[in-house]
């Protein structure tokens, strides 16, 4: 049924017939930027290394889908084109209307939590859902936009830049770990809100995380984190947007260009082993299974190519690096496995209290595993007030949504592996692996903002190429001659010399 129905949805929406071509000119920005409708997400791609700079980077998801939204609702006033939505996206929308609901509920003390007043949730309980909501509103309109507005290719292409920052980021993370700044807008900030401690992770950017990690030699380690604001998130993100500098700057490129690919993707291994992440590894051989499955099937001297250059990697690794004895040394300790455990059983335990709608928002755990006593103190630092939720996404919408927004989250992404699991073009590969990565990493990292952008952008991706393989699987109803012959609408479009 789904079949029959789609291809009549993605004609509501005029989109330009220079298909898959992706000529150069449609890839050229424009002299006017801010007339350009694909300029909210180019600015968003793009300038991200300046917005973390400035101390706005999680932010600017919020920000920047104003113009986005007024620019939809602009379209559906003056009826210049229909609003698609994306399959399953009623589904999201349920998990939406379960987050917000959550504000009922702020106030209630979960089990095995400490009390606290309703107004150190609010602020968490807000950004968390404006941020939903802004990152929703990027999946719509990159969504909407047509291919002549912002090509597939392009979009890859910015993705894939991303993932050149995040390279660069974790090598100076590990040659300069202890470099931060104040940011100009944290400056700018009241001090009510520049003390709450996310916003000072935020408003405060630097090149590493500096951490004890258990098993490690030496009382501290840097992990890379920037451009991002958590390791985690670096390396997530990292393993997120590997597959578009492949898919976005191989394809087509230049000698060149293909050369930076390569180098920058042997490159990366290096930050990636430093950062200690170890569900980012796992992340890193899914995706490298996944490429190596693909070769074997349809290019047995790529996949000869590859190991090769892979095994040199990891002989350099080996031997000229101290990145073997740090990856041995947490592999062979648990680290934080069991206050991990302890807080996501509270978790679960939260979530069957109130399945419906969760509590809106994290809470603190009583005790710990180390001490009884409500708080931390100098000779206990891990003892009490853990944040239950802090520990993956699974175990945050857990606590803040309840098992039913949990499933309802689930559903939407795994939902989306399942209906595009038939598109075998490389954004197909790209953003199906996207998607499979950010399921696996639910176990162990929140998926607020960036990662969880990425997602989106990568599910919009899917939708996008499937709307295209649609109409391009329609015949033309003009005539038999006519349905062979290529689109011509790009070269109307491209001014004339």
């Amino acid at each position: 049924m789904a079949s029959t129905t789609e291809p009549s949805r993605s004609r509501e929406l005029p989109i330009s017939l220079a298909g898959s071509s992706e000529s150069s000119s449609t890839r050229r920005l424009p002299l006017n930027l801010s007339r350009h409708p694909a300029w909210p997400v180019t600015a968003l791609l793009i300038g991200y290394p300046l917005w973390w700079a400035l101390g706005l980077a999680d932010f600017m998801w919020i920000i920047l889908a104003i113009p986005m939204a007024i620019r939809m609702i602009g379209w559906r006033v003056h009826n210049s084109r229909s609003l698609r939505m994306p399959p399953g996206f009623g589904i999201w929308l349920s998990f939406l209307i379960v987050a917000f609901a959550g504000i009922a509920v702020l106030g209630l003390t979960a089990p095995g939590t400490t009390p606290s007043p309703v107004s150190h949730r609010v602020f968490a309980y807000a950004y968390r859902n404006a941020t939903y909501v802004g990152i929703t509103v990027l999946l719509l309109y990159v969504g909407n936009l047509t291919e002549s507005e912002l090509p597939r290719r392009r979009l890859a292409w910015m993705l894939g830049l991303v993932a050149i920052y995040t390279v660069l980021g974790g090598l100076a993370g590990m040659v300069r770990p202890q470099f931060s700044f104040s940011s100009p807008f944290g400056a700018v900030l009241p001090h009510s809100i520049r003390s709450n401690t996310y916003v000072q992770v935020v408003t405060h950017p630097g090149l590493a995380q500096v951490q004890g990690v258990q098993g490690v030699a030496g009382a501290s380690h840097a992990r890379p984190k920037a451009p991002f604001d958590y390791t985690n998130a670096w390396g997530a993100s990292l393993t997120l947007l590997m597959a578009w500098l492949i898919v976005g700057w191989w394809p087509g490129g230049t000698r060149r260009r293909r050369l930076l690919v390569a180098s920058v993707v042997i490159i990366a291994v290096v930050p990636l082993l430093y950062s200690l992440n170890r569900n980012a590894w796992a992340g890193a051989a899914i995706a490298l299974t996944f490429l190596l499955v693909l070769l074997v099937g349809r290019r047995p001297r790529a996949l000869v190519a590859t190991l090769s250059a892979g095994l040199l990697v990891i002989a350099v690794i080996a031997f000229a690096t101290p990145v073997p004895s740090l990856i041995a040394s947490r592999l062979s300790n648990g680290g934080s496995v069991s206050l991990r455990s302890d807080l996501d059983s509270l978790a679960v335990r939260d979530g069957l209290a109130s399945p419906v709608i969760g509590y809106g928002d994290t809470r603190k755990q009583i005790g710990s595993q180390k001490s009884i006593s409500v708080g931390p103190n100098s000779k206990c630092a891990q003892c009490g007030q853990q944040e239950v939720g802090s520990t993956g996404q699974l175990w945050l919408l857990l606590v803040c949504n309840g098992i039913v927004g949990t499933i309802l989250y689930v559903a939407f992404f795994a939902g989306g592996i399942w209906r595009f699991r038939r598109d075998r073009t490389p954004y197909g590969y790209a953003g199906i692996l996207a998607l499979v990565l950010s399921l696996l990493y639910m176990i162990s990292y929140t998926a607020l903002s960036a990662p969880f952008a990425f997602t989106m952008l990568a599910y919009a991706m899917l939708w996008r190429n499937d709307v295209e393989r649609r109409r391009q699987s329609v015949p033309r109803p003009t005539g038999a001659w006519q349905t062979h012959l290529p689109e011509r609408t790009a070269v109307v479009s491209e001014p004339i010399a």
